[in-house]
C-alpha cells in the first residue's frame, strides 16, 4: 500500500462541517449524509468536507485533538515514553496534512498545529527507525507494532521487508549443511 492509498482511507473519515446550504438527506453507498442545515453541524466525510470547502459551501470543525495544548501533551507523553503512545486517531497525520492545505483558514492556531503534528511525526518515526535497528541487529524473527499507524507502517516498511529478506538470505547460506555456493577462483 502507498502513501496515496492511505490518504484515500483516511479521506473516509468523519469530520463536522457547518454547511450554507439547505440539502435533504442524501443517500450513498458509504451511508447516508445529512440533512444540511445552514448553521447547523453535520457529520461528513473528509473527502465531501474539502469538496464542499472548496465551493465554499461550508466551513470545517477541526476534529477535538487538533488543538494546540492537547497536541504538545501528545508530543511530550510520545518523548518521554519509550513505547508507541496511541494516537488521537489512525490518521492523524493525514487529517491534519489535508485539513491545514483546504481549511486552515477554519483551524485557529494552523501553523502551530502543523509544527507539533510534525514533531510528533518525526519522534515517531525516530522511534520506529532505531525498533527497527534493534529488531534487525538482535535477528529476532518477529515484532509487536502497536500503536503505530498505518501511515507509519507504510513509511518504513519497504526497508524492513527489505532487511528482512537480506538477513533471511544470509541465514540460510551460513547455517552448515545449507545450499550455499562455494566461490572457487
Amino acid at each position: 500500500m502507498d502513501a496515496a492509498e492511505v490518504e484515500f482511507l483516511a479521506e473516509q473519515e468523519r469530520v463536522t462541517i457547518i454547511p450554507n446550504f439547505s440539502l435533504d438527506r442524501i443517500y450513498l453507498i458509504g451511508g447516508d449524509l445529512g440533512p444540511f442545515n445552514p448553521g447547523l453541524p453535520v457529520e461528513v466525510p473528509l473527502w465531501l468536507a474539502i469538496n464542499l470547502k472548496q465551493r465554499q459551501k461550508c466551513r470545517l470543525i477541526p476534529p477535538e485533538w487538533m488543538d494546540v495544548e492537547k497536541l504538545e501533551q501528545i508530543r511530550e507523553q510520545e518523548r518521554k515514553e519509550d513505547t508507541f503512545t496511541p494516537m488521537p486517531s489512525p490518521f492523524y497525520m493525514e487529517l491534519t496534512k489535508l485539513l491545514l492545505n483546504y481549511a486552515a483558514d477554519n483551524i485557529p492556531k494552523a501553523d502551530e498545529i502543523r509544527t507539533l503534528v510534525k514533531d510528533t511525526w518525526d519522534t515517531r518515526i525516530a522511534k520506529l527507525r532505531l525498533s527497527a535497528d534493534s529488531f534487525v541487529r538482535q535477528q529476532e524473527a518477529h515484532a509487536r507494532l502497536d500503536n503505530l499507524t498505518l501511515m507509519e507502517i507504510n513509511t518504513t516498511g519497504a526497508f524492513l521487508i527489505q532487511a528482512l529478506d537480506h538477513m533471511y538470505k544470509l541465514r540460510t547460506n551460513l547455517q552448515p549443511g545449507g545450499s550455499a555456493q562455494s566461490q572457487d577462483f
